[in-house]
């Protein structure tokens, strides 16, 4: 067994939890909160994109855990689709030009009310989704309007752990933290 030692203050783990012990959704921005906020374009147009593999299983886990990931971003990519469906993510919307129109009917088919919905986001475009969560999140290298809503800034920036901080806030209020931490001890023989 391993003692964790990841630690949030209390009141924002409070906070995180919602009104029903653990938020049941979490809303991720992907330009600047799963990536650096850097486009790469090549020259017949493509577009590259790096992602976090640590926020990459900061997703798995939250979805392992029943806290259901949403991905809803303004621009569409195949580099975007691609990571989504890697990830084995169900609930996104590319292209969004009003985050809010698109989140609404996602909620709404997952049942989920925005006192038990975490946001992450960092830029103008999210603000709508941010001050509508039970619990906003931005990362460290947010524009100061985003951070200046958000419940928690994480430590870390976009597209370099932030989601992954973000991941792991929600899963220690919703105490599966240590859990799934102590499930990665086991190998695949059972020892």
């Amino acid at each position: 067994m391993i003692t964790p030692q990841l630690t949030f203050p209390a009141e924002l783990l409070l906070k995180a939890q919602g009104p029903n012990l653990g938020m049941k959704a979490a809303i991720f921005d992907v330009d600047g909160v799963l990536t650096d906020g850097r486009l790469y374009i090549g020259e017949s147009g493509e577009q590259f994109k790096a992602f976090s593999t640590l926020d990459g299983h900061g997703l798995k886990l939250l979805a392992r855990a029943g806290i259901t990931p949403l991905v809803i971003t303004g621009r569409d990519s195949p580099a975007v689709r691609r990571r989504v469906a890697d990830l084995g993510l169900t609930h996104a919307v590319f292209g969004a030009e009003d985050k809010l129109t698109a989140a609404t009917p996602l909620l709404a088919t997952l049942g989920v009310d925005w006192p038990e919905v975490a946001a992450i986001g960092d830029d103008w475009p999210d603000l709508p989704l941010l001050t509508r969560a039970g619990l906003a999140c931005a990362p460290a290298n947010a524009h100061a309007e985003v951070r200046a809503v958000a419940h928690h800034v994480t430590t870390r920036a976009g597209g370099d752990g932030a989601a992954r901080e973000f991941c792991d806030l929600l899963l220690m209020a919703a105490g599966h933290y240590a859990r799934l931490l102590d499930g990665h001890l086991a190998t695949l023989d059972g020892r």
